[in-house]
């Protein structure tokens, strides 16, 4: 089990997820920014390699507009290195990895432009983890999507869709249920017409599902992960007081999260960690499990 958070450092003073306008596109603002962000990426997984974070969600605008038509810069060849470099501190410290695209990737759209715009998204993403020469097991969470006044059919369409895709994509994508339309056994049964593995989100199931108790589906979610998948991801958070209901917590409630890992025990995953305040409580989350037998927070050095 690893412990992580997603996207942004707030200790280090850099962010990884510049971008621009853009109306303000060229090619030689796109390399400044993209050199920018990965310089900044490799600082935060620095930071994360010494204080024992070992599962991190790379920022979808790494590369801004890469999934755009205006984007014609060579940013794969251009940075090829700096992606096998970063590959390689990642191999070599045991660094689960993810990313997760935004909301607009939707491939159960009715729209055909939405889902090849989303199948466009898609393929930057995968080709990003590629780069960086990382196994299937890093992986690109999307939601099943919109339910579209028919939500049978939308499942239907969102399994036709993924038999689409093209391999590579397919080796790496895995669905997350919602606060909303899709709970975790509405993808369980997307993952028996398409074999594509389930993330669980804690907190989203909290607030929709069907009476089950999250750890009862531990076990049915493990089996959607092969053996090339690794082991599944869980995301964690919880509800900020005050806020409207669904809106995630600012700091980690340490009894909330204990109580979370005991009621889980008998599974094996990675934890995002889905927190406003990103490494601090991941830090603090890592103290708490500091004597749960699955967790790593060695340093790993290998290939």
């Amino acid at each position: 089990m690893r412990i992580g958070y997603p996207c942004i450092n707030r200790s280090i003073g850099c962010t990884a997820s510049h971008t621009f306008r853009l109306a303000s596109y060229t090619g030689e603002r796109l390399e400044k920014t993209v050199k920018e962000n990965l310089a900044c990426l490799k600082k935060t997984l620095e930071y994360n390699r010494e204080h024992g974070l070992l599962f991190f969600r790379i920022t979808s605008d790494m590369v801004p507009f890469a999934s755009h038509p205006v984007c014609t810069f060579p940013w794969q060849e251009h940075f090829a290195e700096e992606f096998q470099q970063i590959g390689k501190f990642i191999r070599q410290h045991g660094f689960r990895i993810s990313m997760h695209p935004d909301q607009f990737v939707l491939l159960n759209a009715p729209d055909p432009g939405v889902f090849q715009r989303s199948i466009a998204d898609l393929e930057y993403q995968t080709k990003v983890l590629d780069l960086m020469g990382l196994s299937t097991t890093a992986k690109v969470q999307i939601h099943v999507g919109g339910v579209y006044g028919d939500k049978p059919a939308s499942m239907d369409r969102f399994s036709e869709s993924y038999e689409l895709l093209d391999t590579a994509i397919k080796n790496r994508l895995v669905i997350e249920n919602d606060e909303r339309l899709y709970t975790i056994s509405d993808c369980l049964a997307i993952h028996k017409r398409t074999g594509i593995p389930v993330i669980a989100d804690s907190f989203h199931h909290s607030l929709l599902n069907h009476g089950e108790g999250f750890s009862d589906l531990l076990k049915p979610l493990r089996a959607t992960w092969e053996a090339h998948d690794g082991i599944p991801m869980v995301d964690y958070s919880s509800q900020e007081q005050g806020r409207r209901m669904g809106a995630h917590a600012e700091h980690i409630v340490p009894d909330e999260f204990e109580q979370f890992l005991n009621e889980t025990r008998m599974a094996d995953f990675d934890i995002m960690l889905e927190i406003k305040d990103k490494e601090k409580s991941a830090l603090l989350a890592l103290d708490i499990a500091r004597n749960d037998p699955r967790l790593v927070s060695r340093k790993i050095t290998g290939a």
